[in-house]
C-alpha cells in the first residue's frame, strides 16, 4: 500500500483534447462522465484498523478500476484515530493503556478524533470525479451542508485559514479544536471534520460528523494542554436526540441518483495487521 497524503490541497485534471475545428478553434473541454456511486452502509461498526482498511480497499479499486463509492459506517469499540503525519509523542501511552482506549493511525492527514458517538463517512473515488482534490473538499461538504440543513441546521463553510507551520507540526490538537477551510461550522462551531489522501487517479476523503458526546477525552490522554474544543453535535444543536439511521438515511436521501450496494469482500488481512501494528500507530 503506497499513499500520498492530500489533504484539501488544490488538484487540477488535464482538459480533454477537443476536436481542432476551423481557424484553428478547438471544442470546449469536457469532464469525464462521473462514474455510478456505490453505497456501503455499515451500522454496526468495525474497529478502527478494520474501518481503515476497508476505506483503504476502497481507494485502491477506486485507483484500479474507476469506481466511486460512498460508505457510511461507525467504530465499535470506540476509538481515537491519529492523522498519517501526527506526532504521536504528544499523547500519554499508559494513560491510553489505564483507560482501555483503542488507538489506530488513519492512512490520512489532520489530527486526532475521538470516534464514538458520530457517523463516519468515507468517499472513494478518481479524482477527476469532481475535477480535483479541492474540489471534492468543498462538493462532499455542500452535500453534506444540504443534509445538514434537512435536519434542520444551518451550516456555514469555515474560511480558508491556513494554521501555522509551528501548530500543524508540533502542537497536538484535536481535530474538532479549530476549524480548517472549508469545513462544516454551525454557530461558528465544528461539527463534521474531514480528511483526504490520494493515490494515484483517487482519492479518499473520509471523516465524522458528531451526533453527540464530547471529544474531551483527547484532552485527557495528551501530554500538552491544548486549544479549548471547538466542538457541537447534532444533538446538542437540534436539541434532542439524533440517530446514525436518520443522519444516514438523510444523506443517502442527498446524494442522488446511481447509488447501489455492492458486494464487496473483506479487506485484505495484510492491511487490517497494518493499521493494527504498534509500529505503525506509534511511528511518529
Amino acid at each position: 500500500m503506497q499513499l500520498t497524503e492530500g489533504g484539501p490541497a488544490r488538484g487540477c485534471v488535464a482538459p480533454a483534447g477537443g476536436r481542432a475545428g476551423l481557424g484553428g478553434r478547438r471544442d470546449p473541454p469536457t469532464r469525464p462522465s462521473a462514474p455510478p456511486w456505490q453505497l456501503l452502509l455499515e451500522p454496526r461498526g468495525r474497529s478502527g484498523p478494520e474501518n481503515m482498511a476497508v476505506d483503504v480497499a476502497l481507494l485502491e479499486r477506486a485507483d484500479r478500476m474507476g469506481e466511486a463509492f460512498l460508505r457510511l459506517y461507525r467504530f465499535d469499540p470506540a476509538c481515537l484515530s491519529l492523522g498519517r503525519n501526527e506526532a504521536a509523542g504528544g499523547y500519554d501511552r499508559a494513560a491510553i493503556a489505564r483507560r482501555g482506549v483503542d488507538v489506530v493511525r488513519r492512512p490520512t492527514g489532520g489530527a486526532a478524533v475521538w470516534h464514538e458517538h458520530e457517523l463516519t463517512y468515507a468517499v472513494a473515488a478518481p479524482i477527476a470525479t469532481f475535477g480535483g482534490l479541492r474540489r471534492a473538499y468543498q462538493a462532499i461538504h455542500a452535500r453534506l451542508a444540504t443534509v445538514l440543513g434537512t435536519l434542520g441546521v444551518s451550516p456555514t463553510l469555515a474560511p480558508d485559514r491556513p494554521a501555522p507551520p509551528s501548530t500543524a507540526l508540533h502542537r497536538p490538537d484535536p481535530c474538532f479544536a479549530a476549524p480548517v477551510g472549508g469545513e462544516l461550522l454551525v454557530r461558528a462551531r465544528k461539527l463534521v471534520g474531514s480528511a483526504q489522501v490520494r493515490r494515484g487517479g483517487a482519492f479518499l476523503q473520509h471523516g465524522s460528523i458528531l451526533l453527540d458526546g464530547s471529544q474531551e477525552i483527547i484532552t485527557a490522554v495528551s501530554r500538552k494542554p491544548q486549544a479549548a474544543s471547538a466542538a457541537t453535535t447534532l444533538s446538542e444543536e437540534l436539541g434532542r436526540r439524533i440517530t446514525w439511521d436518520e443522519v444516514a438515511d438523510a444523506i443517502v436521501a442527498a446524494w442522488g441518483t446511481g447509488i447501489t450496494s455492492p458486494n464487496l469482500h473483506q479487506p485484505p488481512p495484510t492491511s487490517i495487521t497494518l493499521f493494527s501494528d504498534p509500529a505503525w500507530t506509534w511511528r511518529r
